[in-house]
């Protein structure tokens, strides 16, 4: 590994694409954060900061910022896109050619229908040219912004481009792990979000510690149980990209899609909890692919099955929740049938 930094440029000027821009900015790496918005591009480049989605924190006066997706493009060598996905793939169509030979990171977590995708196999549909890594773990962007420490994991069966990756990000305050499990890790990100929702609406009606607990535990088994019947190493889901990131969207007030389950706990509708909230919380639309997913593969996932009942059917929550309690008891842990898995899919 060298010295030198690639140059960088940052698609979606959100809470998590201001903070990786910013983080890297601050370790003098040459880097531009590209954004639709020009009143949210001119106050970054004037009063640095981003008062949308990223209120209070300090930018760095190195960091570059356009609302020129082409210029941005030019001069980069490594691109990291954080794009909600829903607009994913229409971004996508507009600059694939631009991406080839280039080192292009997705850090959005989501999945698209139809076709069950996730966002890296949408790059390489878009721009068959680039290098494709995904960037996972348990990394709210606030605290990340804040300086606090925390680790991610770069997943891609290319080694120099986990390598550079881990050059431009990895610093004091943020440690960056390497895999080559893409799907693995670019999955766990994706379901965890589900389960999110399922913990604020835990937390909102006042559960106690052990029923936290128990769904959290649950939430693992069955994501992962899933995974590998798709093809994901169930080992991915004991690192970083699992249950880190599990454990920090399940307790975390600062999640999205925690604050959606909370809300709909606090006996809000869907879609007032998704007003309120003003941005993107991923889990909503994952669980809808998941439960048809889930269903057309016949992969037991009962805590799916019952946020489902509950979201979108307006099942009664004490019923759903009985039904749980009631359902066959099956064994605890499930990896030494895993680990007959075929290996992870990319």
């Amino acid at each position: 590994m060298t010295d030198r930094k690639a140059s960088v440029c940052v698609l979606g000027g959100g809470s998590f694409g201001t903070t990786l821009a910013n983080l890297m900015a601050r370790e003098g790496v040459p880097v531009t954060l590209w954004l639709r918005d020009p009143d949210v591009a001119r106050q970054i480049s004037e009063q640095h900061e981003n008062p949308r989605y990223l209120p209070g924190v300090a930018l760095d006066e190195r960091l570059s910022v356009t609302t020129d997706i082409n210029a941005a493009l030019a001069a980069a060598e490594l691109v990291f896109l954080a794009i909600p996905s829903g607009a994913f793939r229409t971004v996508l169509q507009q600059i694939g050619s631009q991406l080839a030979g280039k080192q292009v990171v997705s850090t959005t977590k989501g999945i698209e229908q139809p076709g069950f995708l996730m966002m890296s196999q949408i790059v390489e549909q878009e721009a068959p040219a680039a290098h494709v890594a995904v960037l996972s773990g348990p990394n709210l962007a606030k605290e990340i912004a804040a300086g606090e420490l925390t680790a991610t994991v770069v997943a891609s069966e290319d080694e120099q481009l986990c390598r550079d990756v881990q050059a431009v990000l990895g610093c004091a305050n943020l440690r960056v792990y390497a895999s080559q499990d893409r799907y693995g890790v670019e999955l766990g990100g994706a379901l965890k979000n589900v389960y999110a929702i399922i913990s604020g609406m835990a937390a909102a009606l006042g559960m106690g510690e052990n029923t936290k607990a128990m769904l959290i535990t649950r939430a693992l088994a069955e994501m992962t149980r899933f995974a590998v019947h798709m093809g994901a190493n169930p080992l991915t889901f004991l690192g970083l990209a699992g249950v880190g990131d599990l454990i920090v969207t399940c307790v975390s007030p600062q999640s999205r899609n925690f604050q959606v389950g909370h809300a709909l706990g606090m006996g809000e509708t869907l879609e007032q909890s998704v007003a309120r909230l003003g941005q993107v919380a991923e889990g909503v639309n994952t669980l809808k692919v998941l439960k048809q997913k889930a269903a057309e593969e016949g992969v037991y996932m009962p805590l799916v099955d019952g946020l489902y009942a509950i979201v979108f059917e307006q099942k009664p929550l004490p019923a759903v929740i009985a039904r749980l309690m009631s359902a066959e008891q099956k064994n605890d842990v499930e990896f030494a049938a895993f680990m007959s898995a075929a290996p992870a899919k990319l």
